[in-house]
């Protein structure tokens, strides 16, 4: 099969549709404590599942510069680079390689792989996001854990279901990049 000409423009529009729906998923939020709530893990898991890994994790870097410079995109209507090292920033950062695990489903055409990409993506979010806030709000491992895992898994793994059923429908009607 050929390449189409306008691959890396489709690609990079894409990129930064997810990048901006991300940012979106950021401002629809449930504040119930130092982490809250938000769509964001839908988009993010949705860009790797789109846009595979490398553009996927592209996304979220894009996604997390714009707002470390001031655009007010993270969860609240923060930004600049004061929340990277907060109690959030840990997952921020973990996004990149949420999003960079879960581009791996993309090439599945099976219907639970892009799944279990999804969910290995989300644990290394946590994996990141919770140390970081172990170690900024100086509380223990497992007080961590209660606060920034522990609150948001079936929300999570809703999402991650809610991706991947996002991601048959864009492959059924023909609408991902190569």
């Amino acid at each position: 099969m050929q390449s189409s000409p306008l691959k890396g423009l489709h690609t990079q529009v894409w990129t930064a549709l997810l990048a901006a729906l991300i940012a979106v998923g950021a401002l629809i939020q449930i504040p119930i404590g130092p982490v809250p709530v938000t769509l964001q893990t839908f988009f993010i898991v949705l860009a790797g599942f789109i846009l595979g890994p490398v553009s996927g994790a592209a996304a979220m870097i894009l996604y997390i510069l714009a707002g470390a410079i001031g655009l007010p995109i993270f969860a609240g209507g923060k930004a600049g680079f004061a929340i990277l090292f907060g109690p959030t920033g840990g997952y921020l950062l973990g996004f990149i390689g949420t999003a960079y695990l879960a581009g791996f489903g993309k090439r599945s055409k099976s219907a639970l792989m892009p799944f279990i990409w999804g969910i290995l993506g989300l644990a290394f979010v946590y994996l990141v996001g919770f140390i970081r806030l172990k170690f900024v709000l100086d509380i223990s491992y497992a007080k961590a854990a209660a606060i920034g895992i522990v609150p948001f898994i079936w929300a999570d793994l809703a999402k991650v279901a809610a991706a991947t059923v996002a991601l048959r429908f864009l492959r059924k009607q023909g609408l991902l990049p190569e």
